[in-house]
């Protein structure tokens, strides 16, 4: 068998046994976990995708010259996007059993009822839908055109990208704010918080930037893009370095204003999740997502030097992974240690997301080769 063969079969063998864990998970593990770890890994795969999209915009947005080289990397792994719309349907069938505003008996609880008007099903639906429907937009005029840019050689495409970046800002603002409130939030109704949404945000875009930068190294290791050198690296490297710092302080931010406040209907969603095992998760969360990482990346060398950048990257998809664990899974009632269902999910999500991003790998040039600053962005230097 061809090394291409097997790498194929390797993913498509994990999405198998997966399925039969899945099955096996609503059988015998009841639907709450199975539609919690479906809940888990839909997010974690979208929020990917939308930080891998954002990175896409932000560079037409700023019309810089270091990342063209690694654009259509990033444009590959933002398709994740595509991938998850079907997940994200089918993750509605999850609210009766998640989602406490969905019960009958949320009409005797002041606070949930309050809400009515936003959290109930239909306008919950309509509201995924223009989500999904915005982004595989935004997907379509920003990749879509990028990949015909490789056969027209029209510059024209990065003006249109340059004007419709600003929108998608919004759009993705708007978006990712709704969907962290809704698919996250909402799962425990009665509490509230003002900047959970730049939160989900923080995160999102550092494992956008991580899964880039490993698909690059990836690519790069194997001779596809071997022009992107230390100073396109570095680049990623610092983006990393100050999206680390930045969730950091976003994070203690929430977490401070809702101990000083102390407020019953803020404080007990802390509550459960600093309690038990669940505090030594938070506390892992803590170190893998900015401790390590920070202290690694901190040396200018370190921002731009494949060894350390690959290694920062893992452990930042790693603690988006556990942060989305330590946020959806109390929630559902699920203790924090995984068990054979996650492992099942982690197998079938996995080699599905394998799949998915190694035909991505083979769509379009490795390089937008139509953008007309490509050859300036190749020699680039610090």
């Amino acid at each position: 068998m061809s090394a291409t063969g097997a790498s194929a079969r390797v993913p498509a063998l994990m999405t198998a046994a997966g399925a039969v864990g899945l099955g096996a998970t609503w059988f015998a593990a009841g639907a709450a976990r199975f539609w919690a770890n479906w809940l888990l890994w839909f997010l974690f795969l979208l929020t990917i995708g939308l930080g891998a999209l954002f990175l896409v915009a932000l560079e037409h947005l700023a019309d810089v010259r270091w990342s063209v080289p690694i654009r259509r990397t990033a444009e590959r792994v933002s398709g994740l996007v595509v991938l998850t719309a079907p997940v994200a349907l089918i993750a509605l069938l999850a609210l009766p059993v998640l989602f406490p505003w969905t019960w009958p008996e949320a009409a005797a609880r002041p606070a949930v009822a309050g809400k009515a008007a936003w959290l109930n099903v239909p306008f919950f639906t309509i509201r995924v839908l223009v989500c999904l429907a915005l982004w595989l937009l935004s997907y379509r005029i920003l990749v879509g055109g990028s990949l015909r840019q490789d056969r027209t050689r029209d510059p024209r495409f990065n003006i249109r990208a340059r004007r419709f970046a600003p929108a998608f800002m919004a759009i993705f603002a708007l978006t990712l704010t709704l969907a962290a409130f809704d698919w996250m939030s909402s799962m425990e109704p009665e509490w509230y918080s003002d900047i959970f949404g730049v939160y989900v945000f923080a995160g999102s875009f550092l494992a956008g930037l991580a899964a880039v930068s490993l698909a690059v190294l990836y690519l790069r290791d194997r001779g596809r893009l071997s022009r992107v050198r230390f100073d396109n690296l570095y680049g990623l490297g610092g983006w990393l370095f100050a999206f680390a710092v930045f969730w950091a302080y976003i994070a203690f931010a929430q977490y401070l204003l809702q101990w000083y406040g102390n407020l019953p209907e803020e404080v007990f969603w802390y509550k459960e999740r600093i309690e038990g095992d669940w505090l030594g998760l938070a506390l892992v969360i803590g170190v893998l997502h900015f401790l390590i990482p920070f202290l690694v990346m901190i040396p200018r060398d370190a921002k731009g030097k494949p060894g350390s950048l690959g290694r920062a990257a893992v452990l930042f998809l790693v603690a988006h992974f556990l942060d989305l664990y330590w946020l959806i899974l109390p929630a559902a009632g699920t203790g924090p240690l995984p068990s054979w269902p996650e492992a099942s999910f982690a197998l079938f999500f996995g080699g599905i997301a394998l799949l998915w991003l190694r035909r991505a790998m083979t769509i379009g040039e490795d390089m937008p080769v139509g953008d007309p600053f490509l050859a300036e962005s190749l020699e680039y230097r610090l």
